[in-house]
């Protein structure tokens, strides 16, 4: 199961995030998050599946061009002994992010050095750069985030327990895209620990009462 945060009526963007990552135009950290989804719940696979197939027809029936210099880069390719791994990346240790992930995270959630943003959530900055970050989000059972919406687009994939709120409920694999026209205020379910895995084009903005107030916190690492 995949949802967004998209009202109905509105355009529905899951399908234009797949397509972006079978044609591999997704920066790092959505491509990512996109194959960690799809190792936990391969729903979609045969749909990206297709995607892929349809652009390699695309590129089998264009026009081949020239290549300059094609026999010096032939040459340079050949003449390339460095090995070529071929192990495949493994699951954290914790089992709870997949291999796509924990590559791309590096190490296991109880190595991380992990920021107390407010009482009983924590949050990992996983990278950043100019089109946007990634961050590791643990929230405890029952917690409440700030309500917020976004200056942009925020993908957020589940990894562990799960979340709820005005627009579902989400839990372990689910993708769940908001964006400046959402405001919610996740609450973690009661049962677990909540742990995602959110992707941010711009910076959240806080909207509740104390949102002023714990807005420095979000905004300062």
């Amino acid at each position: 199961m995949i949802h967004d945060t998209k009202g109905p009526g509105r355009e529905q963007p899951i399908d234009a995030l797949l397509a972006a990552y079978a044609a591999g135009t997704l920066s790092p950290p959505l491509h990512r998050l996109v194959a960690a989804h799809l190792s936990i719940r391969p729903d979609n696979r045969r749909f990206v599946r297709m995607l892929e197939e349809s652009a390699g027809n695309a590129v089998e029936n264009a026009s081949p061009a020239g290549i300059h210099d094609r026999d010096a880069r032939l040459a340079s390719i050949f003449s390339d002994t460095a090995p070529v791994r071929t192990e495949r990346p493994k699951a954290a240790a914790d089992g709870v992010v997949p291999a796509p992930l924990a590559a791309f995270i590096g190490h296991d959630l109880a190595d991380l050095h992990w920021k107390t943003v407010l009482p009983g959530i924590k949050e990992y900055r996983v990278c950043e750069d100019e089109r946007g970050e990634a961050s590791l989000l643990w929230i405890k059972p029952g917690r409440i985030m700030p309500a917020h919406t976004h200056d942009g687009s925020e993908v957020t994939l589940v990894l562990r327990g799960g979340f709820s709120d005005a627009t579902g409920h989400y839990r372990r694999g689910d993708i769940a895209i908001a964006d400046a026209e959402v405001d919610h205020r996740p609450r973690a379910d009661e049962d677990d620990d909540c742990i995602c895995f959110a992707v941010t084009d711009a910076p959240l903005r806080l909207t509740g009462p104390v949102g002023r107030i714990v807005q420095r916190l979000f905004g300062s690492h």
